[in-house]
């Protein structure tokens, strides 16, 4: 059994005791090593890896492409961050919080950076007017769920998922408490689905784009593979949303894109033109 732990009076950080994400985590901000970014030949620059969080604003820019948006070309540029890539001085220099996904606009006189995954879509969406409603109560509507997942997923995340997947050890009561926020907030959505066709209401919004990644993957049984644990299936308001989103072409694009896990046919790692995905095709094809 083992034993009670105390907290010292003042924390000090062991980074013996982190694990799988030793190399890092760590309790300072700011760069580490010195990196510049590169850049590519598209308005929208975008510096990622294929986690939730990522394929966000992937899935973003590859529906506003197939809205017939030009401008919503960008280049998606891998960042590693078991490496550290995150820690670079380039990336610091667009996201201080060193979180990826962070998007660097260049079509206008002087760049635009955008870091936080909901401040990008909300960003994409006002730029282009497209899949966040213009005003009033439904503007709300989409705003409230977009708002709702931000503040929600961490503790999917980073509570849930580290405990279940991740911790070098398991601990009974902290996978219990996490477990039970985790269906807590899937009942959130399940309940809301019922009556309504997506999240925010009729209509596909950022609000999808924002909780599918996260929600949506679990209760298809792809998050931390703890589908059967939490029972995900008895959602079935959630996951008939999530077989619809999932469905959407553009939604396969974006999933494919920064990807680094998976089937090799399944990842493209860096995307610097819409021709890149018919090249994987043809490898999967082959």
């Amino acid at each position: 059994m083992t034993e009670p732990y105390t907290p010292p009076a003042v924390w000090t950080w062991k980074k013996a005791t982190e694990g799988r994400f030793a190399n890092i985590n760590r309790p300072v901000a700011g760069a580490l090593h010195e990196k510049e970014l590169p850049v590519g030949k598209h308005p929208l620059q975008l510096y990622s890896l294929g986690t939730p969080n990522g394929v966000k604003v992937t899935i973003m820019l590859e529906e506003l492409l197939a809205l017939g948006h030009a401008g919503a070309e960008y280049d998606a540029w891998l960042i590693r961050i078991n490496e550290g890539e995150q820690f670079g001085s380039g990336f610091v220099g667009i996201n201080p919080n060193s979180k990826i996904p962070a998007l660097v606009d260049r079509s206008g006189a002087q760049p635009v950076r955008v870091f936080e995954s909901g401040a990008i879509l909300m960003y994409l969406a006002e730029k282009f007017d497209a899949f966040l409603p213009k005003a009033g109560a439904a503007r709300a509507e989409c705003l409230s769920w977009l708002f709702w997942q931000m503040g929600s997923a961490p503790f999917l995340g980073g509570g849930f998922g580290h405990f279940y997947a991740y911790a070098p050890q398991k601990i009974e009561y902290a996978i219990d408490r996490y477990a039970m926020e985790a269906k807590r907030q899937m009942d959130v959505l399940d309940r809301r689905l019922a009556d309504t066709a997506f999240v925010a209401g009729d209509d596909y919004t950022i609000a999808d784009m924002a909780i599918w990644p996260w929600y949506g993957q679990l209760a298809k049984g792809v998050l931390y593979g703890a589908g059967e644990f939490l029972d995900v299936v008895s959602y079935k308001h959630v996951v008939r949303w999530a077989d619809e989103v999932a469905a959407r072409p553009a939604v396969k694009r974006g999933r494919m894109v920064n990807r680094t896990q998976g089937e090799p046919a399944s990842q493209l790692r860096e995307r610097h033109d819409a021709s890149d995905f018919e090249t994987k095709t043809q490898d999967k094809m082959g």
